[in-house]
């Protein structure tokens, strides 16, 4: 078994939710008193939050490079970055380090291609719906077709992700409206549904939605177990 390295606290309830996932899967494939070999470092979101409202993306690469270093230099074997958002980093994380980087959006295209599924809608904060670094993968590399919610819809789904989710407040009401937002999308065609932020799967389960659910925490996490058990 190769050793994980993870980039979390961003925030640290999903990354929890990492960890979990990552240990189970091993212990459901090795058995016994196996758990997974890993290193986790942790960052402070306050400060991550802070600079991606103001926009500082060159503060922000210096600071997942840095981590990331931090893991190889400590003996991760991989690196895997326990946030949806923060891919918008991964370039300049693979150019600077020697290990392997495993891209949630390349994991999750994967499984969409899977499912046989050809249209799908994108859930996250703004960042990662309105830029083009997650969708231009799955269109691109896996000729995956990508909605997006509204701008009102954005508006909704990235503020309840902000002023509840990173605390760790799960609302009913802001259930509802994801929902509906799904529904929406759903309308437009979409087969399924990525959840790509990894505090949506806090708020939204399979048997909230008639279409299909990507829980990107969920397969980012297996994916890695499936390459450390095969390295």
């Amino acid at each position: 078994m190769k050793t994980i390295g993870l980039i979390g606290g961003m925030s640290w309830e999903s990354s929890a939710v990492y960890y979990e996932i990552i240990n189970n899967e091993v212990k459901k494939l090795l058995g016994g008193f196996h758990s997974c070999k890993s290193i986790m470092i942790s960052v402070d979101f306050a400060e991550i939050e802070a600079l991606q409202h103001n926009d500082d993306w060159d503060a922000l690469n210096n600071t997942m490079v840095s981590s990331a270093k931090k893991l190889e230099i400590a003996g991760a074997d991989i690196v895997i970055l326990c946030t949806n958002t923060m891919h918008l980093c991964a370039e300049s994380i693979i150019k600077n380090i020697s290990i392997p980087f495993l891209h949630i959006a390349e994991a999750t295209g994967k499984e969409i291609r899977n499912q046989k599924i050809k249209k799908v809608g994108l859930l996250g904060t703004k960042f990662t719906m309105e830029k083009d670094f997650y969708k231009n993968i799955l269109t691109n590399d896996f000729g995956i077709e990508v909605l997006i919610p509204t701008s009102e819809e954005r508006e909704i789904v990235h503020n309840i992700i902000y002023n509840e989710l990173v605390h760790g407040q799960i609302k009913n009401d802001s259930r509802k409206l994801y929902k509906k937002i799904i529904q929406n999308l759903e309308a437009k065609g979409a087969e399924g549904v990525i959840l790509g932020c990894t505090k949506i799967p806090l708020l939204i389960k399979d048997s909230d939605v008639n279409i299909h659910i990507f829980d990107t925490t969920k397969i980012h996490a297996k994916k890695a177990v499936e390459w450390a058990m095969k390295g």
